[in-house]
């Protein structure tokens, strides 16, 4: 009798199809472009024709590689859990029901009667055709049950022979590698406590490299904010795996009788439209959750580069009253106003206002930013101390650290800093009691949430602490938000080592890197805008030179920048001549008026074939409007460049096309278009997408604005 079923998920041009029979969890046949409602009888004979092998056939391979693979599946990869009773390898034997399913997600209930091991195994498509993958393992039996791993994994296509992993550093965040697919089980890890500015951030499996506007892609993100791990499985017997799941320390999770854990969410999508389509199905997603920032997102002022730890509340409200008369929203103030921080060495964990410095308190620079007209920001650093702090001297238990690494002649204290463990509950409320007072007491209305070091040897009560200070991190961040409705937090992270989907469960936008160089920054945006939205992610203006790499550039190529996210300034505005003066105030008006479709629109990266050139173009929901910023990081290959093609455009609507000259003119040579003038040009879609358009010679470090509205 064959006891054999299938599950058919569908939404959005998305398929996953999976089999499952009533011992051994659910095995994915299908995983990519929606095939259509197929019947009971085509699903079999799907099943029939692409599998592996005929029964009785041997335990060698497996017949199916399920969901989460086992040895005793005759699975030779990486297992997908792994976990000791007793000191000894549990091998579960699971015998699977269907606990609910509808269109679009089904939710699986696996049973070890021997180990006492229970699966509470979830997917659904979402919005967008993002897979989600969610699992909870619980400890039914008796004993302790120690958990290495579980993770989540998905088939790719023998076909996806290219994989592209990221890495990066302070100021190069997300830095892709793409290199064929390597055979055997792959792991590419972090071990920082946090994301780390060298996280996986997204693995991608592609047909060939991967392009931006074509091709099959297949891709997991995993939303977790601290050690992770991505994974490959490329055998000889199956298909390839793709997967990703939290890294956990021995003894970091150890499942007493009832307990249970619960894995952070892995996100899969595939995409047939190259790595835009990825990109428009996590986009998608994201703005379909109900926490989506749905206010338009305010040009911000951040004091960090303008003042540093030099507070002086004259200075800075004349910096205040400069920003709101150049149409700045939200004035931000950043590190060095409690008590003794005039360098990082001090005070951290010390959450009240610098009397010597503040002698009224930070209650006249709140209400004078209010009454300018802008949102009050304030800079926190919650989940670290300095041992040279009021808080340390009184609670040096609540450090979470190896006891032997404090203090640390070693350099184990990053920046002279320790991480505070909120895991405490003690230590927990006493922060999240001197933070909301200050957010009750000054109306504030943002904090920019930073974290600026790894943990090292993260010790809470004698055993590895990463899963439960992260788990406490996000308590704390939503207990705030709950205390003070309206209340918009950043996640920053010594710049983006922590932009994860796992933080933005909680916060409303990511600071992407420390660095301000816009060159640097067409890279840092591009690929963090592939998981992540341009409404999310932080880009502000800063000077020239830029003060982490020293390059001098045009201020009109960094307001372009700037443009392709959450925009704003890092930078003191005081220092502005008339004419800079000018042109950022003509750049904020610019900012207002483009934002609603740079925020809710599709993102496209045009395919190019020079190294130099860089073309980004947001097109309107009903693609009635677009704006593409054409720029250089280097200089042109050819003295004629390569025609843009304008992807995304309605190709039976015709658009007007011109520069907007707001953000100030670039510099060129040799070749100037005559669509480049007074008189607008007006071009198809159809047009502009096939043959595109003639771009100047810019020179390096040159933008150009480009506007489409249909007529």
């Amino acid at each position: 009798m064959n006891t054999k079923t299938w599950t058919q998920l569908r939404r959005e041009g998305v398929a996953l199809i999976l089999a499952h029979e009533p011992t051994g969890l659910p095995s994915a046949l299908h995983w990519g472009r929606d095939l259509g409602a197929l019947a009971d009888a085509d699903l079999a004979a799907l099943d029939r024709a692409t599998s592996r092998q005929t029964a009785p056939g041997t335990l060698d391979a497996a017949w199916r590689v399920p969901l989460v693979p086992q040895e005793s599946d005759g699975w030779a990869g990486r297992p997908g859990l792994l976990a000791t009773k007793g000191g000894l390898p549990v091998y579960p034997r699971w015998a699977t029901t269907v606990a609910a399913a509808d269109e679009s997600s089904v939710r699986f209930l696996a049973v070890d009667a021997d180990s006492g091991l229970e699966l509470d195994l979830r997917l659904a498509i979402g919005a967008g055709g993002l897979v989600l993958v969610e699992q909870e393992l619980t400890n039914a039996g008796e004993g302790t049950v120690e958990v290495a791993w579980l993770e989540a994994t998905l088939p790719v296509p023998r076909s996806a022979d290219h994989v592209t992993s990221f890495s990066g550093r302070w100021t190069r965040e997300k830095s892709p590698l793409t290199t064929p697919m390597p055979r055997g089980a792959n792991v590419r890890e972090t071990r920082r406590g946090r994301s780390g500015h060298d996280a996986p951030w997204a693995t991608l499996a592609s047909e060939g490299s991967p392009r931006n506007r074509g091709g099959e892609v297949w891709a997991v993100h995993l939303g977790w904010s601290a050690d992770v791990r991505h994974r490959t499985d490329r055998g000889p017997e199956h298909l390839t795996l793709l997967g990703a799941g939290e890294l956990l320390r021995p003894g970091e999770i150890r499942l007493g009788p009832g307990a249970a854990h619960r894995t952070p969410t892995a996100y899969f999508a595939w995409s047939d439209a190259g790595l835009d389509g990825v990109a428009d199905r996590f986009h998608t997603w994201m703005r379909a959750r109900p926490q989506h920032p749905r206010t338009p997102r305010p040009l911000v002022l951040n004091t960090w580069e303008a003042v540093y730890f030099e507070h002086d509340f004259e200075r800075i409200a004349r910096l205040a009253r400069k920003a709101a008369a150049v149409g700045v929203e939200r004035f931000v103030l950043d590190d060095g106003w409690f008590p003794a921080r005039r360098s990082d060495t001090a005070g951290l964990g010390d959450w009240t206002v610098d009397r010597e410095v503040w002698p009224d308190g930070l209650e006249p620079l709140a209400e004078l930013v209010h009454s300018l007209g802008m949102q009050f920001g304030l800079w926190f650093e919650p989940e670290m101390v300095n041992l040279d702090s009021d808080l340390a001297r009184a609670h040096p238990e609540w450090l979470l650290a190896n006891p032997a690494s404090v203090p640390s002649p070693e350099g184990l204290s990053f920046r002279t800093q320790y991480v505070l463990d909120l895991a405490d509950p003690e230590a927990f409320e006493h922060v999240r009691s001197q933070m909301s007072a200050l957010v009750a007491d000054l109306g504030i209305d943002f904090i920019k949430w930073d974290h600026n070091r790894d943990l090292v040897e993260a010790v809470h009560d004698g055993a590895p602490g990463t899963h439960a200070q992260t788990k406490a991190a996000y308590r704390l961040i939503a207990r705030l938000k709950t205390d003070h409705p309206g209340l918009e937090i950043e996640s920053c992270s010594s710049g983006g080592a922590r932009s994860d989907l796992g933080i933005l469960e909680h916060t409303d936008r990511v600071w992407a890197s420390d660095s301000n160089d816009p060159v640097e920054r067409q890279e840092i945006q591009r690929w963090t805008e592939l998981v992540l939205p341009p409404e999310l992610i932080g880009a502000h203006v800063g000077p020239s030179p830029t003060h982490s790499s020293g390059r001098s550039t045009p201020l009109p190529y960094r307001i372009a920048t700037s443009l392709q996210g959450s925009a704003g300034f890092e930078w003191d505005l005081l220092t502005c001549d008339e004419e800079e003066t000018e042109r950022i105030t003509a750049f904020a008006g610019l900012y207002k008026e483009l934002r609603e479709l740079l925020h809710t629109g599709s993102v496209v990266h045009p395919d190019l074939t020079d190294p130099a050139l860089r073309v980004r173009g947001v097109v309107a929901p009903d693609r009635s409007e677009a704006v593409f910023t054409i720029a250089t990081v280097a200089s042109l290959e050819d003295a004629l460049p390569e025609r843009v093609r304008l992807d995304g455009l309605d190709p039976e609507r015709r658009y007007e096309v011109r520069v907007r000259e707001e953000i100030g003119a670039a510099r060129w040579g040799w070749i100037t278009p005559a669509w480049i003038g007074a008189e607008p040009v007006a071009l198809s879609g159809r047009v502009l997408s096939e043959i595109g358009l003639q771009p100047p010679t810019l020179w390096p470090v040159q933008a150009l604005l480009v506007h489409l509205r249909a007529v």
